[in-house]
């Protein structure tokens, strides 16, 4: 478990699934990630980051707000599995749409961060996300993060004509990381 002063990252329980549903049912949060999820999708997804935490000791966790226990999203790092990412530490988040504007995604991210730099032994950490997604962008680039223009790339698990499948990349050197 990973903490910040107003949250907690941590691993999936099987009381998750519905809350975290509805965050992924969102039509605001998956605007920029793809259709909503129903309940046995969200499950699938569920049990693929509790498989990826046994594989590799984490994940995108569970995020929850300390002070009401409400699960509010997910952040962590993962191995990254598309373009320029592919096998580099990743780092995720995805929010409730009405826990947007209070800093939990920075938060939760700098946390991530915090702990990949003092357990892993990877020399940056890598982000993506489609390019019109500004908050994303602005959590990154407030990490500290770079944008590697010339990493843009066309997501392939989204099909052709898909609008949401030109992606951007960006790195934080663990060199530059100041926490």
């Amino acid at each position: 478990m990973i903490e910040s002063e107003r949250l907690l990252l941590r691993p999936w329980s099987d009381a998750d699934a519905a809350p975290f549903q509805a965050i992924c049912s969102d039509p605001a949060v998956m605007a920029t990630l793809g259709p909503p999820l129903d309940l046995a999708q969200t499950q699938a997804l569920i049990d693929r980051m509790r498989g990826i935490m046994a594989e590799h000791g984490h994940c995108f966790w569970a995020l929850e707000r300390r002070d009401d226990a409400r699960l509010i999203g997910w952040c962590g790092i993962i191995r990254g599995s598309a373009g320029p990412v592919a096998g580099k530490a990743e780092i995720g988040w995805r929010l409730a749409s009405d826990c947007w504007g209070a800093g939990y995604a920075t938060e939760a991210a700098r946390a991530a961060v915090a702990w990949a730099f003092d357990s892993l032994d990877d020399d940056a950490l890598w982000a993506i996300t489609w390019r019109g997604n500004v908050r994303s962008r602005a959590v990154m680039e407030r990490l500290g993060m770079q944008y590697q223009a010339g990493l843009d790339f066309d997501h392939p698990k989204l099909s052709e004509g898909d609008a949401l499948r030109p992606h951007v990349t960006y790195a934080l050197p663990r060199s530059t990381w100041d926490c």
